[in-house]
């Protein structure tokens, strides 16, 4: 039996900037996120009667070859090991749809499985290069990097994304203390509406192409990123508020999908209890909302967001890891 599991990530600025046709035509993109301790867990054993395969997601599959697997990333993985005569299962903490990039987690832990299986050893960026190659080019899924990334390599990071195509991650380094505030005021609702990201991200492709404002829209979301970077560096952990805000407006330039009149609604109910800004996470449309809420106001937005369901989180700082291996 071999258990694995990726942790869901929050993307704070820079959105956007990770997909190839940006980076690669006016790069570098550049986002700084952080991994929290919810996760998607998968675990494999061989089938005791045959060499046929039996997969428990969200449904069961059975079938005898792998190119009928129903499930589109678990045949191109298991294709990709040569995997077969197993029992798989998933399981999630957080739904799928919801922002905080269950699919790219659920395929990376989905290769640690297969690679540890196969007895084979994958660094974290060898992880989160075949996920977005799997997801990207094979699957044609509208993404970026940033997510396969995040969750391979776990923890509070900036992560680059250079024209060639080369990712470097960068731990963010800042003291216990300006950790523990980051985590302590940052306040993460659920707002319903889960959707389809992909046909959020299509359309955003489309409408950014040869478009110079939205491109420099993304180039300004990128000096946010950097800007965020420096700020966290020094230990100015509130700058984080002032620097989301900035980031919401533009993103409403960018892409009108990403929110509607619940969202604003939602957003314009936290900053007058006292949030210093937030965001909608993952392409937009609902799922999550992640606020950043001094320490004095914590009682006021909550009580304000009372019928929203708020997720409490602590930041991961692992990744992709195999957590039992028999």
């Amino acid at each position: 039996m071999l258990i694995t599991r990726s942790p869901f990530r929050i993307s704070f600025c820079g959105g956007g900037s990770d997909i190839p046709y940006f980076y690669e035509e006016h790069g570098p993109g550049a986002v700084v996120s952080t991994t929290v301790n919810k996760y998607m867990y998968t675990s494999m054993h061989p089938l005791f009667f045959s060499d046929d395969y039996l997969l428990k997601y969200s449904v069961t599959e059975t079938c005898s070859d792998v190119e009928n697997i129903d499930h589109k990333i678990i045949k191109e993985v298991f294709k990709e090991f040569g995997i077969r005569g197993v029992d798989f299962t998933s399981a999630a903490d957080i739904p799928a749809g919801t922002g905080l990039s269950s699919s790219s987690a659920f395929t990376c832990s989905i290769i640690q499985l297969c690679a540890a299986y196969t007895e084979k050893y994958l660094k974290k960026e060898e992880i989160a290069e075949l996920a977005f190659d799997i997801e990207a080019n094979r699957l044609k899924a509208p993404i970026g990097k940033q997510d396969q990334y995040a969750s391979a390599f776990g923890g509070l990071n900036y992560i680059e994304f250079g024209k060639n195509g080369q990712v470097n991650v960068e731990k963010l380094f800042i003291p216990t203390e300006g950790l523990k505030k980051l985590q302590n005021n940052l306040l993460l609702y659920y707002i319903g509406n889960q959707r389809n990201a992909n046909e959020i991200l299509a359309k955003q492709k489309e409408e950014v192409k040869n478009n110079n404002n939205k491109i420099k829209s993304l180039q300004t979301m990128v000096e946010y990123a950097k800007e965020l970077r420096e700020e966290l560096l020094k230990n100015k952990i509130d700058s984080i508020g002032e620097l989301l805000h900035k980031n919401w407006l533009l993103k409403q330039e960018l892409n009108g999908d990403n929110t509607n009149e619940n969202v604003n609604y939602i957003y314009n109910v936290a900053l007058n209890a006292g949030a210093s800004g937030g965001k909608l996470l993952g392409a937009g449309g609902g799922g999550f909302m992640l606020f950043y809420v001094k320490e004095q106001y914590h009682n006021s937005v909550r009580n304000r967001l009372s019928t929203l369901k708020e997720l409490k989180f602590k930041f991961d700082y692992k990744g992709t890891q195999t957590i039992f291996y028999d």
